[in-house]
């Protein structure tokens, strides 16, 4: 627990480390038992601290956890993006790109926010809005569309909605690995998924070069 200076507020620093400290703690409570079981006072327990201090950082524990998957998925992104949507041609970008994707989607954190998801949007249908304002798919998908439009118009391949392209590519390159990952059968080794995402962009652009 962090130590606070004698008659006062905690400095800056300690704060800060009050808040890392948070937030660890909820993730870990999160990602092993779900969102529903998971209340602030188990939060608050776990870290030593008042329902009080707990309050003073975020207003409920719908905040809290847009605060943890907002920290999870940024821990997920490679760093300097921009590098990655550069390449020699289509085809070595994209295989680049479906790499990193794969590898991120089927991190256990990434798995462990998605079961969470699945099992609870129903009964807290929250849980679908705070991934879709903290997670990277639309930033992907906005980011994917550009390069599709940039190639489209020096006139390699054919894509009259680079949105809708785009995201369909996410959905070839994840779906699949992703459930057997979850369960949906057995695992993909590391061979088979180079191979996967290998066929995915083969695919994907032979259908982009016929439309």
């Amino acid at each position: 627990m962090v130590r606070r200076r004698s008659g006062g507020r905690p400095s800056t620093l300690q704060s800060g480390q009050i808040q890392e400290m948070l937030l660890d703690n909820a993730a870990e409570l999160f990602l092993a038992e779900g969102y529903g079981a998971v209340s602030i006072e188990k939060i608050a327990a776990r870290c030593r601290m008042s329902k009080r201090t707990f309050y003073h950082r975020f207003a409920n524990k719908e905040e809290l956890f847009a605060a943890v998957a907002h920290r999870l998925i940024t821990r997920m992104k490679p760093e300097h993006a921009e590098h990655l949507f550069e390449g020699k041609t289509l085809e070595a970008i994209l295989l680049r790109l479906a790499e990193i994707i794969l590898h991120a989607a089927l991190s256990p954190e990434a798995l462990a926010l998605h079961r969470i998801i699945l099992a609870e949007a129903k009964r807290f249908p929250e849980l679908a809005a705070v991934m879709e304002t903290e997670g990277s798919k639309a930033e992907a998908i906005t980011r994917i569309a550009a390069l599709l439009e940039s190639a489209a118009c020096k006139g390699e391949i054919r894509v009259p909605d680079a949105g809708f392209a785009a995201e369909q590519f996410l959905q070839m390159v994840i779906g699949v690995p992703q459930r057997r990952a979850m369960g949906a059968g057995s695992a993909m080794t590391n061979e088979e998924l180079a191979e996967w995402t290998r066929q995915t962009v083969a695919l994907f652009l032979n259908g982009c070069r016929m439309s």
